[in-house]
């Protein structure tokens, strides 16, 4: 059976799709889901092997053909003077065969996280290692300077780093408002397919972050800088103004946000103080998402200061609770009556 070329690429993504999840009996797996014979899976199995796509590993076991590179730069030699020169030793020769929207993306997320290490850091040195695969592309940054979780800390007087991680997931945070609108690291990390900091022994991650994240981590203890992880898929339909069209009013202002709850608390948030601080700042906003997902119950005082203390001081500001568990639920209905 002959298949039109779209169904094609289909069948080929889903195989590869499941040789990275390291799923076993792929041909089976592929199979079964197209109702495709076995020798149709084997052959297209085949020209990806043939493409550079996939290795076979041994009978029935594949993986992904992966390729890494690793670029140093210097603040001494004036490597960390222009974010353009590093983009364009680093990252533009690898990106030549991606969608021009995905291209966008990575100039965006790259010149963001680069320019934070430029100006915040401190850092003498910053390593970017690009790691490549038929599906996605890695983009990992990693400096030698202060740490981005300190320097927020120290310079806008925050207690711990879960205050730190709380104001970023909101956005519109910056220690230099003359340089930075704050909003790089929102933007980029609802851009990127994964997304994480690493800074001070603490994530910072908009989902929870993986297990094999954890590969990406330093092992030596005396590490004091930051390490960003992106991820994007090569063939994904996401585009920087889908992304910041979802976030912004009609005349382009960064009015809307959104957090995930479970990010910065446990399965329960219960006192007043942890709400004041989740709100502190949302004020910035016109209309704030709550992300209840995986949080599996919220006591009676945080309720109440968020959901009538906070939102009778601002009644121009629209939150909106999604995800709500039954036990989540039923405290907002206790609380708003």
């Amino acid at each position: 059976m002959r298949f039109t070329q779209e169904k094609k690429e289909t069948i080929c993504s889903y195989i590869m799709e499941k040789i990275e999840e390291g799923r076993e009996n792929v041909p089976v797996l592929v199979a079964d889901a197209f109702n495709i014979n076995l020798n149709t899976v084997h052959t297209y199995i085949r020209e990806l092997i043939d493409q550079g796509k996939i290795i076979r590993e041994k009978r029935g076991s594949y993986s992904l053909c992966k390729s890494t590179h690793d670029f140093m730069f210097s603040r001494s030699k004036g490597d960390l003077d222009d974010d353009l020169y590093i983009y364009e030793e680093a990252i533009v020769p690898l990106l030549s065969d991606l969608d021009t929207e995905i291209k966008l993306i990575w100039d965006y997320a790259f010149s963001e996280m680069i320019n934070n290490v430029m100006d915040h850091s401190g850092a003498e040195h910053t390593w970017v290692t690009v790691i490549q695969d038929p599906k996605a592309t890695t983009v990992v940054i990693r400096d030698d300077g202060i740490g981005i979780f300190r320097n927020v800390r120290e310079n806008l007087n925050l207690r711990n780093n879960s205050e730190v991680i709380t104001e970023l997931l909101k956005g519109k945070l910056t220690t230099d408002r003359k340089k930075h609108s704050g909003e790089g690291i929102f933007f980029t990390s609802r851009m990127m397919d994964r997304f994480f900091i690493y800074s001070d022994k603490t994530f910072y991650a908009i989902d929870k972050f993986q297990n094999e994240w954890l590969t990406m981590i330093p092992d030596d203890e005396s590490f004091s800088g930051t390490l960003v992880c992106m991820s994007l898929e090569n063939d994904s339909r996401k585009t920087a103004k889908g992304v910041f069209d979802h976030y912004t009013n009609d005349n382009g202002e960064f009015d809307r946000t959104e957090i995930q709850l479970s990010t910065i608390f446990d399965r329960a948030p219960v006192s007043r103080s942890q709400a004041k601080r989740l709100c502190s700042r949302l004020n910035e906003f016109r209309e704030v998402v709550l992300d209840f997902s995986d949080i599996e119950w919220m006591g009676q005082g945080f309720a109440h200061q968020i959901f009538v203390v906070f939102q009778r001081d601002n009644p121009e500001i629209r939150l909106i609770p999604r995800n709500m568990t039954n036990g989540v639920l039923s405290m907002w209905k206790h609380v708003t009556g």
